[in-house]
């Protein structure tokens, strides 16, 4: 499948492409929403791809503080999300991008991408910089690379760094 429509540069706004096989003769609706992602949703996704499964509270509280998120719709079914968080003037993270299994290697997770790209161009200050940082999975170095990160360590730069702060019961 290819993708037959580059992301809406207005991210705030809800876009379509067209996602056609030409081998089947389908034609697969892909549509980028602005800010629809929803706890279920959010959930889902997550555990479709395996990663931890958080508290309602936890999640509830991620997705009322991001600053945006993008919902991918496949025929109406959602299969990928991503989501910026920052104090949008010096730095976002793109702190999830999640494609089901199913849907990966079709471009909608670049189409998730550059929506999200855009969204921080479109709020970074004329005369400024923004930086956009994120942690991929392990494995998935590649496919950011080709939308221009760059992998940290570098000679100017030092490897990212984490810390998990666990409180328990």
């Amino acid at each position: 499948m290819n993708l037959s429509a580059e992301a809406d540069p207005n991210p705030a706004q809800d876009s379509q492409a067209s996602l056609d096989n030409n081998q089947c003769e389908e034609v697969v609706m892909l549509e980028l929403k602005a800010n629809a992602l929803e706890y279920d949703t959010y959930m889902h996704l997550r555990k479709e791809v395996g990663w931890k499964m958080l508290s309602k509270k936890q999640a509830q509280t991620a997705l009322s503080r991001c600053l945006y998120n993008v919902v991918a719709y496949e025929d109406g079914e959602a299969v990928g999300m991503g989501r910026i968080v920052g104090d949008g003037a010096v730095i976002c993270y793109i702190q999830d991008l999640v494609i089901l299994p199913s849907a990966q290697g079709h471009g909608i997770g670049s189409a998730v991408l550059q929506n999200l790209i855009s969204y921080v161009e479109s709020i970074t200050e004329d005369g400024t910089e923004m930086m956009l940082c994120l942690m991929c999975a392990k494995g998935r170095e590649g496919f950011y690379k080709k939308h221009d990160f760059m992998a940290r360590p570098t000679s100017g730069l030092g490897p990212g760094m984490i810390q998990y702060i666990r409180k328990m019961f």
